[in-house]
């Protein structure tokens, strides 16, 4: 059909062109790809994604993810041309302060956007989790003849993309996982920032895919509609593999100048370029933000279609109840992200014990009570369940329900399919944050994640993407100290807390015992703020006696006064995990020596430094500048609570490898040392 063909052409011109319109104007963007890859998007947006713009968070609604973030103007165009609340005025006011339409997308921020890319690899990583997400959750609620849960995750993603190892790990993931609704349009233009992607990237993408498990299938031209239509209906035909679409396109396509060249990539085309690749398209010169009438109207059957696909769902929701009414229940209960109601009422408080338990498997005991009364919580490791103690005993394993697997060693429950709540990540620390960052954006699961604390440093960029995004993953991270002891160096963390507490919106717990271990976990499922780290020890820790200590409620105000000598006091110790053990006896030993000293368990800096002012100066009063801060970490930043005339007992080298007692004893975590350092730092002051 020519007419119909030629609306096409429009509709596909049109993206093109609202998207280099508005880089043009803020004199910044990334033209590219918006150019090369418009057909395929169009293909994808008008003829496949089921979604309604009036409701971006229709919980049936396919999810699209731009893992090549920097084309978000691409993004954008889609979203205002498909009747999103993003007006033409957003469009223009494109990476200028206070704009909808940001340099790169941002979840929350803009209509329709569903994650925040641009770290290049993110994105895809994100969409194996929301996978994950959908078939888990399919598996869990769906019935015969009645499906409530049933979408597709797509994605576009670029040549730097592939090129990031996150994606290496991530799909090799879905692959083995064979996630089939998992469906990834390979923008293949073969040309990066700096030059051609020759340069440095010569592998076969295709085979790299086979090897994983995928299904490949090839577009030759980027501009065929006809031809990516077809693939993307033979992807979603396939329902054992994920399926990678490689389109063949040219980026800056249409620029006379710039097409195929780097040039295209990251620049603005520039006002005479523009220009001209307008009139080789034939598309009005003149014109800019131009939207002509008959498109407008094509694209806007996305709200009629999206309402109807909706109001379908929630029929077919409403018939799910009448049969299923507990499940109906769960179903919309998880996806609001709200917590059963007695979901804390079996959390019993461990008993003093002076021998004590590790955090770790205090954290463990924790975990199987939740597990049976929280159904959403669902996480793994990075193969390290006998280290860090954090699978879900009788929850079975995520696996695809053909595999032969046969369920963690030891593990009661087995291989329960994709209803499965303990993910086997391998080791993979970067996919697997990426993947639960992806689980918690796709909504109806609390993800949780963990490794060894020396391990954080492999997956920064999606834990930094979590608190941008203020998503609730709680990472959980064990050996947390020089206390790891023999392992040496590489496995013992020394600037990782320290380097946490530094991201905005993240909330870093460290616990002092069994009991701060599980209000700390209390904590992270309430968290809705942002992600949570809980950072446990290896090592034994005494039980602290709560008949003589505070009450362990305390924790939740981040940090509290543990236990005093006096209510006036002279010198003030401030720790955090297993050195709060420590900083009491020794306060309990210098108070021998009539010295008037207040201990502070400090498990969290963010939530205490959000508590009034008045409570942080009634644990920390300003006239008593005597204060002495122990932590089995970098000393750099306890400033904050001790100031200039405070002592730091913490470490600033590397550590070493030794049993755990005795590193503790030649770095200086004695009650001998903090004893001296402690009547030093008072004898100083009455000079």
């Amino acid at each position: 059909m020519p007419d119909r063909k030629e609306l096409e052409k429009k509709c596909i011109n049109t993206i093109r062109f609202l998207a280099t319109d508005a880089i043009e104007k803020a004199k910044s963007g990334h033209p590219g790809m918006p150019l090369g890859a418009a057909a395929a998007a169009y293909t994808l947006w008008a003829k496949h994604l089921k979604h309604n713009p009036k409701n971006p968070q229709w919980p049936d609604r396919d999810r699209f993810v731009l893992s090549a973030g920097h084309a978000s103007m691409l993004l954008y165009a889609l979203l205002h041309l498909s009747g999103y609340d993003l007006t033409l005025d957003d469009i223009k006011n494109f990476r200028q302060w206070d704009s909808r339409t940001p340099g790169h997308p941002e979840y929350g921020h803009t209509p329709g956007a569903e994650v925040t890319t641009g770290p290049l690899g993110q994105g895809l990583a994100n969409a194996v989790g929301m996978a994950i997400a959908e078939a888990h959750l399919a598996a869990r609620f769906n019935r015969e003849g009645n499906k409530i849960v049933d979408h597709f995750t797509y994605v576009l993603a670029s040549d730097g993309d592939m090129m990031e190892g996150v994606v290496a790990e991530a799909c090799a993931l879905a692959g083995h996982l064979r996630l089939g609704k998992l469906i990834v349009l390979y923008d293949d233009n073969k040309v990066t920032l700096a030059g051609s992607a020759g340069l440095s990237f010569t592998e076969n993408i295709e085979l790299r895919f086979k090897s994983y498990g995928w299904q490949i299938l090839k577009v030759a031209d980027g501009n065929d509609v006809a031809a990516i239509d077809k693939a993307i209906k033979k992807a979603k035909r396939e329902t054992e593999k994920p399926s990678l679409i490689c389109v063949s396109t040219t980026i800056g396509y249409g620029a006379p100048c710039k097409q195929g060249s780097c040039d295209a990539h990251g620049s603005p085309l520039g006002a005479e370029e523009l220009q001209k690749t307008k009139e080789a398209l034939c598309w009005e010169a003149d014109k800019s933000f131009y939207v002509r009438e008959d498109v407008k109207k094509y694209f806007r059957k996305a709200l009629s279609r999206g309402k109807k696909q909706e109001r379908m769902w929630r029929d077919n929701l409403t018939a799910y109840k009448q049969n299923n009414a507990a499940l109906g229940e769960e179903f919309e209960r998880r996806i609001k992200g709200e917590l059963p109601e007695d979901w804390a009422s079996n959390l019993a408080p461990f008993p003093y014990d002076t021998k004590g338990i590790a955090t770790r498997k205090a954290s463990e005991t924790v975990m199987q009570f939740l597990a049976a009364k929280v159904p959403e919580l669902m996480g793994g490791s990075a193969d390290l369940n006998p280290s860090t103690f954090t699978w879900l005993k009788n929850m079975g394993d995520f696996q695809n329900p053909a595999s032969s697997s046969e369920g963690l060693h030891g593990m009661v429950g087995g291989h329960w399919g994709f209803e499965g709540r303990n993910i086997h990540y391998g080791v993979r620390e970067h996919a697997m944050g990426s993947i639960s960052v992806g689980m918690a954006l796709h909504g109806g699961v609390i993800p949780y994640t963990a490794t060894f604390l020396t391990f954080a440093d492999y997956m920064r960029p999606p834990m930094r993407l979590a608190a941008l995004m203020k998503l609730r993953v709680i990472f959980v991270f064990t050996h947390d100290s020089i206390g790891v002891g023999e392992d040496g160096p590489t496995h013992q963390p020394v600037e990782q807390v320290m380097n946490l507490r530094q991201v905005p919106n993240m909330t870093v717990i460290r616990p002092a015992d069994a009991n701060e271990t599980l209000e700390s976990w209390r904590i992270a499922l309430t968290n809705t703020a942002g992600p949570t780290v809980l950072i446990f020890s290896r090592q034994n820790l005494p039980v602290l006696d709560r008949s003589v200590c505070a009450p362990v409620s305390s924790t939740n105000q981040g940090g509290y006064i543990l236990w005093e000598s006096s209510p006036d006091p002279e010198i003030i110790f401030i720790a955090t995990g297993s050195e709060v053990s420590l900083a009491l006896t020794t306060a309990q030993k210098l108070s021998q020596e009539e010295v008037k000293v207040r201990v502070v368990s400090l498990p969290s800096w963010e939530i205490f430094d959000r508590q009034p002012r008045d409570y942080r100066e009634k644990v920390l009063p300003p006239h008593i500048s005597a204060r002495i801060a122990v932590e089995a970490g970098i000393s750099l930043g306890w400033e904050h609570y001790v100031g200039l005339a405070g002592n730091i007992i913490g470490m600033s080298s590397f550590g070493a490898s030794a049993p755990g007692p005795v590193l503790f004893e030649k770095f200086g975590f004695t009650v001998e040392n903090i004893m001296a350092k402690a009547k030093k730092l008072l004898e100083n002051q009455k000079k």
